[in-house]
């Protein structure tokens, strides 16, 4: 990768790959409230939300000599404080991550035992055959993670060939415009990318016009892919009843759980089942992978198989801790990943590193996202009201 420049199309792929994950698995649930038409209103504006800033980290990337991070990049145009803010809202976006995917893999590890096993233990086995994979070398994870890729294509195809002639049309006209902006917080998280982009620089030896098309085609892809999703879910399963949608949102149930209860064809079912486990395996990989490199270098521990443990410990202990005492907090956990995490990370931070980049350092480079000002002023506008939205919604969960 080093040597030779990388294809625009393998680099939408990255960014395609990066994006699709165990948030999907959350979006047809918390859609189930406002519909189908207000659910692909609200993807259509968070992708092109998604899109604006990650031509945003691209711009910020162009300052930076060499390869860089968001942390680098918050303390070249921030300082010090821009840094620190990067460094927790990090760590809060990757804990409430790991959290999610933990809970939502213990489900899985539930479900297949038939419900033989209590709901906190799902956790506990799933971290015991999954939690030695970030003791591996980063080259055998990537190999492993290309199989996990190509299981999840191959479940999604699979799903999607069958569970179309199921789908009941009349489900999908079905809407509420009042609960759309329930879907935000899950909709950032499922849109995020940014976070690859110094990977694909590089990859890209730093061609700006290629970085550019190939953000803006990665990320279409997810936004096909959920679109499709979201009818299958929403076509197949009611919306009300017993084993409904709304039953697994008070539930805290990820979307293909409650297949099982209105599709006769087993095989649909243990596609979907597949999809979700590939989804959230390569997320949790991903995730507890970038944690463990964060962590690494964040706190000096050197990667051999001490530091390797502490790692281990840093990354599983707190998340384990919390999956056992709520194993039906994975939508919640999404929730306050993509509403805060997200939103501050991969929405606030840019839009302020560009500002300041741009119109107080005076900093030369090609802007990549066109409208001046008012661009940045409408995106940062966006960030704001739904960050007091979900404000608002989390201090009514509180009070509740």
């Amino acid at each position: 990768m080093d040597h030779q420049k990388g294809s625009i199309l393998n680099g939408s792929l990255l960014v395609a790959g990066t994006s699709i994950g165990g948030g999907m698995l959350a979006l047809p649930v918390l859609t189930s409230l406002a519909g189908f038409f207000p659910s692909l209103a609200i993807y259509l504006l968070c992708w092109l939300f998604m899109a604006c800033t990650g031509l945003l980290f691209l711009e910020v990337s162009q300052w930076i000599k060499g390869e860089s991070n968001i942390i680098t990049m918050a303390e070249k145009t921030l300082g010090k404080g821009g840094r620190y803010f990067a460094w927790i809202v990090y760590l809060f976006l990757f804990y409430c991550l790991t959290i999610a995917y933990m809970v939502g893999c213990g489900n899985i590890v539930v479900e297949f035992s038939q419900s033989t096993i209590p709901d906190w233990l799902g956790p506990i086995i799933f971290v015991l055959l999954f939690s030695p994979l970030i003791l591996i070398p980063t080259a055998w994870a990537g190999r492993l993670n290309v199989w996990l890729i190509i299981g999840l294509a191959l479940s999604y195809l699979g799903f999607v060939l069958l569970g179309f002639r199921h789908v009941d049309l009349n489900f999908l006209r079905d809407y509420n415009w009042s609960y759309s902006l329930m879907v935000l917080p899950i909709a950032f998280t499922s849109f995020a990318y940014q976070g690859i982009i110094p990977t694909l620089a590089s990859y890209l030896h730093h061609d700006a016009k290629a970085i550019r098309t190939s953000i803006l085609i990665g990320s279409f892809i997810p936004l096909i892919a959920y679109i499709i999703w979201e009818g299958l879910i929403l076509g197949i399963v009611p919306k009300e009843g017993a084993g409904g949608l709304i039953e697994a949102l008070k539930n805290g149930n990820n979307a293909v759980h409650p297949l099982k209860n209105f599709i006769h064809n087993p095989a649909v079912y243990y596609l979907g089942q597949a999809f979700a486990f590939f989804a959230l395996i390569t997320s949790f990989l991903g995730v507890t992978l970038g944690l463990r490199d964060f962590l690494a270098d964040g706190l000096n521990i050197h990667k051999n198989i001490k530091g390797k443990m502490l790692l281990a410990l840093l990354i599983f202990a707190f998340p384990l801790l919390i999956s056992v005492s709520y194993p039906h907090i994975f939508l919640i956990a999404l929730d306050y990943a993509g509403g805060f995490g997200v939103a501050l990370l991969l929405g606030l931070l840019p839009i302020l590193m560009t500002w300041i980049g741009r119109y107080r350092q005076r900093l030369e480079t090609n802007q990549q996202l066109p409208g001046g000002k008012m661009s940045l002023v409408l995106l940062g506008g966006f960030v704001v009201f739904e960050l007091f939205h979900e404000t608002k919604h989390l201090i009514d969960r509180i009070f509740s």
